[in-house]
């Protein structure tokens, strides 16, 4: 099993470290799969933090084993202090009900931001009040405390609505402090979201480079080289690369997603489990 760059006490350091800066330095930690928890004047968003072994022991005895390749970076209650919190479809490693569980407990001040085509099945998975979650749906804006956020379809394989037209698969564009940040969820590429994303001028961007593969048996993402081009043709500012390195059966080379962008001449970070990456306008 690969280690965590960091984990445990020395993350909470790190985080509690960042928090005293008033400055407009964005912070960001990467915590697994699609999970990231950005700071920026000590306001936290959380990103579809997936922080347990739940689907590792529910597919233990099964046909399609989830083994862990990267030791957990924390224990979900030991995060304190995170304003808002994203979920951003229904899919375990992004609606885990163990991780979050622990996340309320610890922060019952923290918002949860879903798609609002999930409510009754994020309610029923967390046994939590259905009107609790704040819904976003496509095209929506709203400002959460100090946050802007915009909703945005993804396509994980497809887009998918329910009868209201409201999205099952989202994205999140938030404004914190003077940055602009987007949030692919699971996505693949669609008519229209180049264009879409360019409405934003998108400071850091967190792209998924799993790709699509059907013998994984499981919905697909962009691909190393989709990502790639989706940050050229959307000016992103900085690109950082998930959905990898957590389950053995459906994952990427995230060095395929830095020769990429290298190819393309755009900017990307790669980071370790429990990693810091720290931006200054």
């Amino acid at each position: 099993m690969k280690p965590a760059f960091q984990k445990d006490e020395a993350l909470l350091e790190d985080i509690e470290a960042a928090r005293k800066d008033d400055s407009d330095t964005l912070y960001t930690w990467w915590l697994g799969q699609s999970g990231f928890l950005v700071m920026c004047g000590g306001k936290t968003v959380l990103f579809d933090p997936y922080l347990s072994d739940s689907l590792t022991r529910k597919y233990a005895e099964t046909d399609k084993p989830h083994t862990r390749i990267t030791e957990l970076v924390i224990d979900p209650f030991q995060l304190r202090g995170i304003d808002i919190i994203t979920s951003s479809h229904n899919h375990t490693d992004h609606l885990d009900q163990e991780t979050l569980a622990a996340l309320f407990e610890a922060n019952p001040e923290t918002q949860f931001i879903i798609p609002e085509a999930n409510r009754d099945f994020v309610a029923t998975r967390m046994g939590c009040d259905p009107d609790w979650p704040i819904g976003m749906n496509d095209g929506l804006s709203m400002e959460i405390g100090d946050v802007s956020f915009h909703g945005l379809a993804s396509a994980h394989d497809e887009l998918k609505t329910n009868d209201k037209g409201e999205h099952h698969f989202m994205a999140f564009v938030i404004q914190l402090g003077p940055w602009t940040i987007y949030h692919s969820g699971d996505t693949r590429l669609y008519n229209g979201l180049p264009d879409r994303l360019n409405k934003h001028s998108i400071d850091l961007a967190f792209l998924p480079i799993n790709g699509y593969k059907p013998e994984r048996r499981v919905a697909g993402n962009l691909n190393a080289e989709e990502a790639a081009q989706l940050a050229t043709d959307c000016n992103i500012g900085t690109s950082i690369p998930h959905h990898y390195d957590m389950f053995e059966f459906n994952t990427a080379d995230p060095i395929d997603f830095g020769s990429a962008c290298s190819k393309q001449d755009v900017t990307c970070q790669i980071l370790r489990n429990g990693e810091k990456a720290t931006f200054s306008k």
